[in-house]
């Protein structure tokens, strides 16, 4: 199977692009814009937004007439424009980054005339999950995964989740893990300041998973004369079932300073990552929700901070406990309050491990993992190892 046969039409469909934020939006555009950067003709297929959202992009953007939930009804209106698009989809490879389109091609996949020539997919982790846990996705996501051409996983850990529940994956499935933004700032090293507070800083949406709440908890836990030092800072949105509002009570009523700053762009966002001192993220198994990697690790470990979090998921391929950060079992909350009174009072581990972090950070490229996504030759050794098989 040719390269120039199969790859030079790369139909990339997703209902997590921008502006939508997080993860799963961030490793999409990459591959995608790294994908042109490979010569591939690739054109993007995304969840509609307003014109103004729109960059200069270098690839073909189509909006979809779909608000890229994961809904019965915007799943059947993206089939429709599959079932529509079919001719242009049937001989070219089409490439799926997220749970909203493969639900949508589960729906088609047993007709030969919505098959597209050669099917890729990538996953995260918690659709593994869903997919799994309801026995007609399951039968679904099966097929899926036996018609696929190849699958990509950001980490081993996702990885053997899906081949623990999915074993057609084994022998097709391909590490591509995710890297810093391509527009992103290396940041120069700054002296340490001279504030009068440490401040603590979560970016993610505001969610369960994400463990903000646990955060909190265990900064309320400080000593007294660490609770007077700190300060914790919350970026994020998209709260739902009320837990913006059980954050909120809960840091009101503590003498732990907490600021919420609800969704920051990215480039305001770097002036937050300058001015903090810690990172935390003390993600969680939520249900059938996990962290599969974490992209927002990497970012925290470029601006040169120390890392708080937890050592779940894939969690511990983003975050090298001892080196960038410290990890803390979940569900310990007496030692992840020592993990933050550790670097509270200990400048100079702050410093080392925020500087450790930004090479860590420059390890992946994104080109490295669409080359290996898409089966295109490597050029480099460490191109090669990351396109074999994972074991």
């Amino acid at each position: 199977m040719s390269t120039a046969s199969t790859l030079k039409s790369v139909f990339l469909i997703t209902h997590e692009f921008y502006p939508k934020r997080g993860g799963i939006a961030t490793f999409t555009e990459e591959i995608a814009k790294a994908s042109v950067g490979l010569g591939l003709d690739v054109e993007v297929w995304a969840q509609s937004a307003p014109s103004e959202a729109e960059k200069d992009w270098p690839f073909r953007m189509r909006r979809l007439p779909v608000k890229g939930t994961h809904d019965f009804t915007c799943q059947f209106g993206l089939a429709l424009q599959l079932i529509k698009q079919r001719r242009r989809l049937r001989y070219a490879t089409v490439y799926l980054p997220e749970p909203g389109p493969m639900l949508a091609m589960m729906l088609l996949q047993h007709s030969k005339a919505f098959r597209p020539k050669r099917l890729v997919l990538t996953f995260h982790g918690s659709e593994i999950l869903k997919f799994y846990g309801n026995p007609f996705t399951r039968r679904l996501g099966t097929r899926l995964i036996e018609n696929a051409s190849r699958i990509s996983t950001l980490t081993h850990y996702t990885h053997r989740l899906l081949c623990t529940r999915f074993p057609e994956a084994a022998g097709k499935t391909f590490l591509t893990p995710g890297a810093l933004r391509s527009d992103f700032a290396v940041v120069p090293t700054t002296a340490a300041g001279t504030r009068d507070k440490v401040i603590v800083l979560t970016v993610g949406r505001l969610h369960p998973r994400k463990g903000q709440m646990v955060t909190l908890e265990a900064l309320q836990a400080l000593a007294p004369k660490f609770r007077q030092q700190v300060e914790y800072w919350i970026v994020g949105g998209q709260s739902k079932g009320g837990y913006e509002q059980r954050l909120r009570a809960s840091a009101a009523g503590s003498d732990v300073c907490v600021r919420f700053f609800g969704n920051i762009p990215d480039d305001e966002l770097d002036t937050i990552y300058d001015r903090a001192d810690i990172f935390a993220m003390t993600s969680i198994d939520y249900h059938n929700s996990v962290e599969g990697f974490g992209l927002v690790y990497l970012e925290a470990s470029a601006h040169g901070l120390p890392v708080v979090a937890h050592q779940v998921g894939g969690v511990p391929e983003a975050v090298k406990d001892g080196v960038t950060g410290l990890l803390v079992p979940p569900d310990h909350p007496a030692q992840l309050t020592a993990a933050f009174e550790r670097l509270i009072s200990d400048r100079s581990l702050r410093q080392r491990l925020g500087k450790e972090g930004r090479d860590w950070a420059l390890r992946n490229d994104w080109k490295e993992s669409a080359s290996v996504l898409f089966g295109i030759e490597p050029n480099t050794t460490a191109t090669l190892e990351a396109s074999l098989p994972v074991a």
